[in-house]
């Protein structure tokens, strides 16, 4: 029988806090890659989330809030957007217990930015106000699918494999971004203005996050469902590592 690895999706409190959701486009992405998805409620007071990264092969972090500053050491910009220190502890939680077991681990938009945070690194806390001649990166009144601005792919990469070009187009919705890079981290991809729009680990693990919203485009645009099928292929490696274990 043909194993199909189980894929954790992080979720985000909704501004009432009644509800622990995740956009569908997630769950659709995963499961079109051949992963059953499931997603991991945020539960307050929890700070050993073991039992969920037991259950899981792949953990996804998905897109949402701003980090809160004092994560990296500074004090929030006046262009701070909502945060969550709810949110910001369940998935550093998740993500120090995923890390650990090395469970193949895949960051999207706010993901790629608690990867990084998580090991170390930090953060722009508002890119139009820290980095001179940034482009647009949030645009307004735009379709979640609708192509954006160009990236820059380094060659010899994770990502440089999955998709095989050195220069591809992607949406974008986010006014923060990488800053300093945390520890084993490199980043693979840039935009035209010089921001971090992907990293992956230097280490023997899938540790992969891009700054962009590829779960938006799966449908419309296919190629970006090279990044699940990927992430899908070393969660199911992980799976049979553990059941031969």
């Amino acid at each position: 029988m043909k194993m199909k690895p189980i894929i954790g999706l992080t979720t985000f409190l909704s501004e009432q806090s009644k509800y622990s959701t995740v956009s569908r486009n997630y769950v659709d992405s995963i499961y079109a890659a051949g992963g059953v998805p499931i997603t991991i409620p945020i539960v307050e007071d929890k700070t050993d989330y073991s039992e969920y990264i037991d259950l899981i092969d792949g953990i996804l972090f998905t897109g949402g809030n701003d980090i809160a500053p004092y994560y990296f050491g500074e004090n929030p910009l006046k262009e701070l957007h909502s945060m969550s220190s709810i949110r910001d502890e369940y998935e550093l939680s998740l993500f120090r217990k995923a890390y650990e077991k090395n469970v193949p681990i895949f960051g999207i938009c706010r993901g790629i930015q608690l990867i990084n945070v998580a090991l170390g690194g930090s953060l722009y806390q508002d890119i139009y106000s820290q980095i001179p001649g940034a482009l647009g990166h949030s645009p307004t009144q735009t379709a979640s699918d609708e192509l954006y601005h160009s990236i820059q792919i380094s060659k010899h990469t994770q990502l440089y494999d999955i998709f095989g070009e050195e220069r591809i187009f992607t949406n974008s919705f986010h006014h923060q971004s990488v800053k300093q890079l945390g520890k084993n981290l490199v980043a693979t991809a840039f935009s035209e203005d010089g921001i971090v729009e992907a990293l992956e680990s230097t280490e023997e693990r899938f540790l992969l996050g891009v700054q962009w919203h590829p779960e938006c485009m799966t449908k419309r645009h296919p190629m970006f469902l090279k990044l699940f099928s990927a992430f899908i292929q070393a969660s199911l490696v992980h799976k049979q590592k553990e059941v031969s274990a």
